[in-house]
């Protein structure tokens, strides 16, 4: 058994690889094997790959599988203790692995953990898509330490300090093998986006923990597939989004919640529409809560075996605020400032 398989699921991702997988084998392949796994690229990845980086192991995919089931399967042909999930975006830094499999060695009640995201850009700002960890507010809404919304705050060594949250994010997750395996993987059926802070949930409500661990300091360039404002992104992220809260939340908090975000899914469209002149944005809310509505009898049976299986009643890091409230119309843009 490998001690730990950082693992880069491509597609169509050549020039990313080109330019950034020199970092992570220069820095990790002296503490873990290096992956790459290929959701059936068209573009010259595999030539790339073999031609330049023959040290990396590949595994090959027969169509585009996503984000979810691609690492699905690739990690099913992989044992190792701990699997780092990694974006093909990702520049790693001198060290940076080993903090995290210091801590999780010590702490075998961790499930998983992430170092810091900064931007690769503004390398003195954080990261949208995980920052320095992430939470969600009482209505499912995600937010990090570093980052709210389109807030994105400049890294001063604010958030310097190991701290525990409720999701880690898939552009560098590093998990323990054992409990992904145990919480059945990734959710295949949500394709791309919310599927790590849904896996990270799931694992939290077994009584497992995760932490952000700045010591360990990675840049990230992001929206690598897909840009912010993009309706498909949009679809995903709404529809993955209620899922998520349908399989996760308990029964006391179900039916609230989900009137609330009945109201406040349908103000984002029309906000989207009418301030935002976006029609493409508007359209992809209604048609992912209609593509909710008619999957959700698909998760009875997830939310019946998470609901009964559950060991953590209530999840600090899921905070009992409303993060829409706190933003617009109390001015808190910081998540210092929050509650």
């Amino acid at each position: 058994m490998e001690k730990i398989a950082i693992v880069i699921l491509n597609w169509n991702g050549a020039a990313m690889l080109r330019q950034y997988l020199p970092s992570v084998l220069q820095y990790s392949r002296d503490e873990a094997t290096i992956y790459v796994a290929d959701n059936a690229s068209a573009d010259d990845s595999l030539t790339l790959l073999r031609q330049h980086f023959p040290e990396v192991k590949l595994i090959l995919l027969d169509r585009n599988w996503g984000f979810a089931e691609g690492y699905n399967k690739a990690l099913a042909q992989i044992d190792a203790e701990y699997y780092l999930l990694l974006n093909s975006d990702i520049e790693v830094t001198p060290h940076w692995l080993t903090p995290l499999v210091q801590f999780m060695d010590r702490h075998q009640d961790v499930a998983a953990c992430q170092p810091k995201l900064l931007s690769i850009y503004q390398r003195d700002q954080f990261e949208y898509a995980g920052a320095s960890g992430g939470y969600l507010d009482r209505y499912g809404y995600p937010f990090c330490r570093g980052r709210i919304f389109e807030t994105v705050e400049y890294d001063r060594g604010q958030y310097n300090n190991e701290a525990e949250v409720l999701w880690a994010t898939g552009a560098a997750l590093f998990v323990r093998a054992r409990i992904y395996k145990e919480v059945g993987g990734l959710d295949a059926r949500f394709f791309a986006h919310n599927e790590e802070i849904d896996l990270c949930w799931r694992m939290r409500l077994l009584g497992y923990r995760i932490f952000c661990l700045p010591d360990s300091c990675v840049y990230h360039v992001g929206g690598g597939t897909l840009p912010k404002s993009n309706p498909m992104k949009t679809f995903l992220n709404f529809r993955n989004n209620l899922t998520m809260l349908y399989k996760c939340l308990p029964d006391d908090e179900l039916k609230p919640v989900m009137r609330w975000r009945w109201w406040l899914d349908y103000l984002a469209a029309w906000e989207m529409l009418l301030l935002k002149r976006n029609l493409g944005d508007f359209k992809a809310v209604f048609k992912a809560r209609r593509a909710f509505k008619r999957w959700r009898k698909d998760f009875e049976s997830d939310r019946r075996h998470i609901q009964q299986s559950r060991r953590a009643e209530k999840i600090p890091e899921q905070r009992p605020f409303s993060l829409l409230w706190q933003y617009y119309a109390k001015g808190k843009k910081h998540f210092d400032d929050l509650p």
